[in-house]
């Protein structure tokens, strides 16, 4: 008698008859099944400052006196370098000296143009008079007033744009004291007193302190083109860091980029870290566990249900009583259970544990 190869039912044994020894297989037929997927993966981060700037000196100068070094905590508008420089000092004094020259000639443009005014109108007054004056006095007298006028305006002018560049000067001056931009901690102290510095346009360009705001951090993480359905803005994320084992930190999903780096194909993403107590510092690297969710429900069979050869991958489903091989795509993995993409539906029966011994077409009592 020929050998049967495999006898099938929903529970059922398959029997193989090898001489006179038969040998029960059990093969069982379980559902695909319809779920959210929700998981965990994990992605490396980085922490970054929340600002970070170097601090330049915005006129060329000296250092006088630097305040604070290394690992300074420092508030907003707090004295860090103070800097000397006599040459903007004689600038101030002449550009004064300037602005109050020109108010003198305002202050004596406008005692010519009350003189003009006065004369006009006192011979306008006489002209009431017939043949006390002439009409030739009122018109001079007239644009005497008009050429008064004109040049107390253009000296008012004048005066205006003193005070503006002595008030410019005078600000620019005011760098000489470098104060700290925000609250934050030098990281970086890069000049000492009699150091010679100025922006790059004087041809030096040396910072003099590099401040980081570190009360709260920046987590950048770049996750995978695959996962970026799971980014939540507002979303809280846990992570842990070397440095703190058995610790777990929280940050907030605070700014997508929106766009992959084509050469990784991941986005960068940004969570917010409050770090009031200083345990993290910038250049840490954390362990995230960033969560994978999907918009919308996901097959899922167990993992033993998908075969794979060289020429496709398949999970075999029983349609119609019959082994019918169905090309499937594999997704995440969930434990014992996988995901699939394919030509499935929910409720659909397949093979629990699938091989490709079970050819297509076998009947399935």
């Amino acid at each position: 008698m020929k050998p049967h190869r495999f006898a099938i039912a929903l529970a059922v044994s398959a029997v193989l008859v090898s001489g006179s020894a038969p040998l029960a297989q059990q093969i069982d037929l379980v559902k695909v099944a319809a779920q959210k997927l929700e998981r965990t993966v994990q992605l490396p981060g980085e922490f970054a400052p929340y600002q970070r700037v170097s601090v330049f000196a915005r006129v060329p100068s000296f250092v006088r006196d630097v305040h604070v070094d290394r690992g300074s905590l420092v508030k907003r508008g707090q004295l860090l370098v103070t800097l000397t420089a006599p040459e903007l000092a004689a600038q101030v004094a002449e550009t004064e000296a300037r602005a109050q020259a020109v108010v003198l000639q305002l202050a004596e443009a406008d005692a010519k143009l009350v003189s003009a005014k006065t004369t006009a109108d006192m011979l306008k007054t006489a002209s009431n008079t017939p043949g006390a004056v002439s009409m030739s006095e009122i018109i001079l007298a007239e644009q005497a007033f008009q050429a008064a006028q004109s040049v107390r305006n253009a000296v008012e002018n004048s005066a205006k744009a003193a005070r503006a560049a002595a008030d410019a000067v005078k600000e620019l001056a005011s760098y000489l004291e470098v104060r700290a931009p925000f609250d934050g901690v030098i990281t970086e102290r890069f000049v000492h007193p009699g150091a010679l510095v100025g922006p790059a346009t004087a041809g030096v360009s040396t910072a003099l302190v590099q401040i980081e705001q570190n009360n709260r951090l920046r987590l950048v993480v770049a996750v995978p083109e695959a996962h970026v359905a799971g980014i939540a803005r507002g979303a809280a994320v846990p992570f842990t860091v070397p440095a703190h084992p058995g610790v777990t930190f929280t940050g907030t999903i605070a700014r997508p980029a929106h766009a992959l780096d084509p050469r990784t194909r991941s986005m960068m993403v940004e969570l917010d870290v409050s770090n009031g107590d200083g345990r993290l510092a910038t250049g840490m690297f954390a362990d995230v566990a960033w969560p994978v969710r999907r918009t919308s429900t996901s097959l899922v069979v167990p993992a033993t249900a998908v075969v794979s050869t060289t020429e496709r991958t398949f999970v075999i489903r029983s349609q119609s009583g019959q082994a019918q091989w169905v090309t499937v795509r594999r997704g995440a993995p969930i434990g014992e259970m996988v995901e699939v993409f394919g030509d499935l539906r929910a409720g659909d029966l397949v093979v629990r544990r699938g091989n490709d011994e079970i050819r297509e077409g076998t009947r399935l009592n």
